[in-house]
């Protein structure tokens, strides 16, 4: 089993809290670069979102407003164990740590399974682009760029979700391993930036997918 009090200082760092903020600072740097990347296909979204609102609207319409909400609502309690998981490894319970772990990845698969839910359906509603893509009208497409946007920004979303699943797992296994302890945490406190920011990406998803055509909305 590893020694936590060996994983406290690598050689490069002078002290436990240089190596611990210049880690904080490396994600937060990771996470500015995800914000442009996101921040770039929302400002293509509203390019399109004022260049075509009668057809972006009829698209949100057509989003599962009951899904999008238990889903938002499943990202924020993954977000609420999340913040367990790092308060159990700053306090050195390493039990209680495995625990909001492997439940903060039961609901971040419980949101992916629901997500991939929504796919099905719009793909049996003809409304995957290059796909299977089946409407008519004035504004088709239009309605098809929207729908674009969509499975690019939530499908990159579930990449990012993927992801941190996978990171969470290598964090339940170095805990098993005695990795961690009130010394040292610094891996799942970034993780936990990590988590919380494509959370909060989601916030902004549903807001822009879901909530528009809520007054015609399907069920």
């Amino acid at each position: 089993m590893a020694n936590p009090i060996a994983l406290l200082l690598r050689e490069q760092y002078s002290t436990p809290v240089q190596q611990r903020e210049t880690s904080k600072l490396g994600m937060w740097i990771f996470i500015m670069t995800e914000i442009m990347l996101f921040g770039g296909l929302f400002l293509a979204f509203s390019v399109y979102r004022m260049s075509f609102p009668q057809a972006f609207v009829k698209g949100s319409a057509d989003m599962s407003i009951v899904l999008g909400s238990i889903n938002t609502a499943v990202l924020i309690c993954s977000s609420f164990t999340m913040a367990l998981a790092v308060y159990s490894a700053e306090t050195g319970n390493r039990r209680m740590l495995t625990v909001f772990l492997i439940a903060t990845m039961i609901l971040g698969l419980v949101f992916l399974g629901i997500k991939f839910t929504e796919y099905y359906q719009h793909y049996l509603q003809h409304e995957a682009p290059a796909v299977w893509f089946d409407h008519t009208g004035p504004d088709s497409g239009h309605l098809e760029m929207f729908f674009v946007l969509y499975f690019l920004m939530t499908g990159l979303h579930a990449v990012h979700m993927l992801v941190g699943e996978g990171i969470l797992t290598a964090m339940v296994i170095r805990n098993h391993r005695g990795s961690f302890s009130a010394d040292y945490y610094t891996p799942v406190e970034i993780s936990g930036l990590y988590w919380h920011f494509v959370d909060i990406i989601w916030v902004f998803l549903f807001a822009i997918f879901y909530v528009e055509g809520l007054h015609l909305h399907k069920l």
